[in-house]
């Protein structure tokens, strides 16, 4: 994988901005990706996208992923990155399950299409230069219509660095268990190329065990780490043999709480919205600890930097570790259905580009 560790920080939309990855990255190694970027509005140089693709000094190697539906646009936006040493890296999103992404064709949904991934997969890999592109994607749409294999085949014959599998289908969304079975499968598909399994990492001892379970060869993790950067000092020295894991006291999380939200109003010049912007990672931060619910709304309701630290210096800094919190963090459950392009589902090799597939929104 040309990483140590074998992890990747997986982009969610709203959380792996470069403050939290710098937080991340302190803990331990590996590669932490931005949030996903729209090719459509980093060609067309959207003043908010190009913020998004701003790295801090400290952060190397620096990753960005893509969205992209018109093979034309990734290969325009892959050449801007690679000629504007915008990043080291280059990954692909086949992997989100949104409706606002799937019902125009891209996504999860995409690699139904064969040819069309493929000729995104070729665009790509001819305008990066000598810069690594891997992919990352689903099981398929539903169990009716599974499609990893088929793309991993593709991402290997057209170069592709690496793939990442979330062992989920579009319409599991985030729920039910994570299909690791498939993960296994698609690297005895794909021996050649460097296969990375993602879904339900929760702790450093589920990425042994998937390792162990499925002969990938590095794990991706996601909602694992929501309020736990130590996460990546655990998997860190689970890969090294270590057993030691981190454990920090309630006050150690207080101080990584007021210097993520420092962060953010370092990172967006505006206070008032850095700080609301933090307040979605308040519980994920609490997870487990004793604190009353009324100290906990004050945190989730701060207005101002003080307003938080003032909070933060209430909270029973010597209290421990809570046990059981390596359980599932972030949003799950199942979607009823899959939003589709309309006939999206008739011919799995129409190579054509669905009609409104490009958004100029990043950020998922």
């Amino acid at each position: 994988m040309g990483v140590w560790p074998p992890v990747v920080l997986a982009p969610m939309a709203g959380i792996t901005n470069a403050p939290f990855r710098v937080l991340c990255r302190e803990q331990g190694g590996g590669l932490f990706v931005c949030e996903m970027i729209t090719t459509r509005a980093l060609v067309e140089r959207n003043p908010k996208t190009l913020r998004m693709v701003r790295f801090a000094e400290s952060e190397s190697p620096r990753s960005i992923q893509l969205y992209g539906v018109d093979p034309d646009t990734v290969g325009r936006a892959v050449r801007m990155i690679a000629e504007e040493d915008l990043a080291d890296h280059v990954d692909l999103n086949f992997g989100c399950p949104v409706p606002k992404v799937t019902r125009r064709g891209g996504g999860s949904a995409l690699p139904y299409k064969r040819h069309l991934l493929r000729r995104i997969l070729r665009a790509a890999v001819t305008n990066a230069g000598s810069l690594p592109v891997t992919m990352k994607m689903r099981k398929g749409i539903d169990d009716d219509h599974l499609t990893y294999l088929d793309a991993g085949r593709i991402a290997a014959e057209e170069g592709v660095a690496a793939i990442a599998l979330h062992a989920r289908t579009a319409k599991q969304h985030y729920g039910g268990v994570a299909d690791w079975s498939a993960i296994a499968r698609l690297k005895e598909a794909v021996p050649e190329i460097p296969v990375l399994g993602n879904g339900d990492i929760w702790c450093a001892d589920d990425a042994l065990r998937m390792v162990a379970e499925t002969g990938c060869d590095g794990v991706v993790v996601g909602r694992g780490c929501l309020g736990r950067p130590w996460l990546f000092r655990d998997l860190a020295n689970a890969f090294d043999g270590s057993a030691e894991r981190a454990r920090p006291t309630l006050g150690e999380v207080a101080a990584m709480m007021a210097r993520h939200a420092e962060g953010l109003v370092e990172c967006f010049d505006l206070e008032r919205y850095a700080v609301a912007d933090f307040r979605k990672h308040v519980g994920w931060y609490l997870k487990g600890f004793a604190v009353g619910g009324e100290l906990r709304r004050e945190l989730a309701s701060a207005e101002s930097l003080d307003q938080l630290r003032e909070g933060l210096a209430r909270l029973d800094h010597d209290q421990p570790w809570p046990p059981n919190t390596d359980t599932p963090r972030g949003k799950s459950g199942e979607r009823g259905k899959v939003q589709l392009p309309d006939g999206w589902l008739d011919d799995p090799w129409d190579g054509a580009v669905p009609a409104d597939a490009e958004s100029d929104t990043s950020g998922g």
